[in-house]
């Protein structure tokens, strides 16, 4: 898992093949005029969903402890702050169900270890290995989440 400002976004482009061109279509869209949903930047291998929504209470977050086997996702928070939860998937031990591959999302009933902030212009990446539980928190939020296909 990746921490950082926006402005450092740049610096992470050599993570990963995909990178250079996410962090590209990232930077030219101007997130005022983003509307709620799904954007396609380069068909299935670098996609966005954009979220203008109410935060959920720590319980209903980690109620969907998540990792991602077919994605990383890279989520900015434009407006709204974010408390998230995180826990090594080498670290949890009680999956809840079967990998779906068709949602590319894996569920465990563990809890997070950790707990952080994602305040506006700010950015985490989560790589297959990251479970976390987003959208915890007060008020609404809206965000970016960058699929970029591993």
């Amino acid at each position: 898992m990746i921490l950082d400002s926006i402005n450092h976004l740049h610096a992470y482009e050599s993570l990963h093949p995909r990178f250079a061109k996410a962090i590209e279509c990232i930077k030219e869209a101007n997130y005022k005029d983003l509307q709620t949903g799904e954007i396609k930047w380069d068909g299935e291998d670098i996609r966005a969903i954009v979220i203008h929504d109410q935060l959920v209470n720590e319980k209903e977050s980690t109620d969907y402890f998540e990792c991602h086997n077919t994605y990383i996702d890279i989520q900015i928070v434009y407006e709204g702050v974010e408390r998230v939860g995180w826990k090594s998937r080498s670290n949890c031990l009680m999956p809840r169900g079967e990998y779906s591959a068709e949602k590319d999302v894996l569920f465990y009933e563990d809890l997070p270890e950790l707990f952080f902030e994602l305040k506006p212009a700010h950015f985490a990446i989560y790589f297959p290995d990251d479970v976390h539980a987003p959208m915890i928190g007060e008020g609404t939020i809206k965000k970016l989440v960058v699929k970029v296909r591993v």
